[in-house]
């Protein structure tokens, strides 16, 4: 098979193996850039000709463009490779999968781009991995953030905030304080942003000796919403969804049913005769919009 059509294939096979899971193992010959972070969880593969990129969790995206005879392999952990472990260029290990490329032309990694978290816009925050951060400054930081119109997704991973909240402890954080992920900073209360820090910190805290991250032990593998997308939640019962928030490539999971804190609700259009005469709250005037329009429809359709 022609490298330009095996590569698509290998991505494929990676992103069925790898998604999701916990790296507890990266080495990477000549790597120029800085290495994800132990324990990062894997959230994308991407495939474009001859480069293949894998985006991790704490926002570094790596590189790989293949040689003419490069590839990328995937094995069960004790499976025999069928080159000799000098000849990997990248070896990313999980729990169940070891993917191994050969024959790089060049391996680099760079983080996503952020404008927010440019170092000339601000210093970073506290690291909560630590005992003594201030998590009080943490909250102030939040409350005084400079985008009046951002949402508390967008602040937790801003470095300027905080640092040590990647995207898995996001989701879970914010699940857990039960707050809409895309709830303004400005809607949501001092106590619910003092919440969500002292989550944050909890659970980074007390997964760092552990391999593979787990904030909901009552839950199998360990997770509240992430990467579990169509499956119930444990708390509420209602199905947990995927989004994705238009500024980033990260997705964000998380329970519609019970995560209502700050909801923000669509503006009414008064022009709508339906939104005059009925209830005014927005999941009202759409119930009587998908009422009326279902009413009218010629039968059959």
């Amino acid at each position: 098979m022609h490298q330009s059509d095996a590569l698509p294939h290998s991505a494929a096979a990676l992103r069925t193996a790898l998604l999701g899971r916990t790296t507890q193992a990266f080495f990477a010959q000549s790597l120029m850039g800085p290495a994800p972070t132990h324990g990062a969880v894997i959230e994308d593969i991407l495939c474009h000709g001859h480069h293949l990129e894998i985006v991790f969790d704490d926002g570094i995206v790596m590189h790989t463009q293949l040689r003419r005879k490069g590839s990328w392999n995937l094995y069960r952990v004790g499976e025999k490779w069928h080159k000799r472990r000098s000849k990997a260029d990248v070896v990313i290990e999980t729990g169940e999968w070891v993917a191994v490329c050969f024959d790089a032309a060049s391996t680099e990694t760079y983080r996503s781009f952020d404008q927010h978290r440019h170092p000339r816009a601000g210093r970073s925050g506290p690291d909560i991995s630590r005992l003594d951060a201030d998590l009080q400054e943490c909250a102030n930081r939040i409350m005084h953030y400079d985008n009046l119109d951002a949402t508390i997704s967008e602040a937790l991973l801003d470095q300027r905030v905080m640092r040590g909240v990647g995207n898995v402890f996001r989701c879970e954080v914010l699940w857990a304080c039960g707050v809409h992920p895309w709830a303004r900073i400005t809607d949501l209360p001092k106590s619910s942003i003092l919440d969500i820090v002292l989550t944050a910190a909890s659970q980074v805290r007390a997964n760092l000796e552990s391999p593979a991250r787990v904030t909901a032990p009552h839950v199998q593998g360990g997770l509240a919403v992430y990467a579990r997308n169509g499956h119930k939640c444990s708390r509420c019962a209602d199905i947990i969804s995927i989004s994705r928030i238009s500024a980033e490539k990260r997705p964000v999971y998380w329970c519609p049913g019970c995560q209502i804190a700050g909801e923000p609700f669509r503006e009414l259009d008064n022009s709508d005769p339906i939104a005059r005469l009925m209830d005014p709250h927005p999941a009202a005037v759409l119930f009587m919009s998908d009422f009326f329009r279902n009413r009218e429809a010629p039968a059959g359709l």
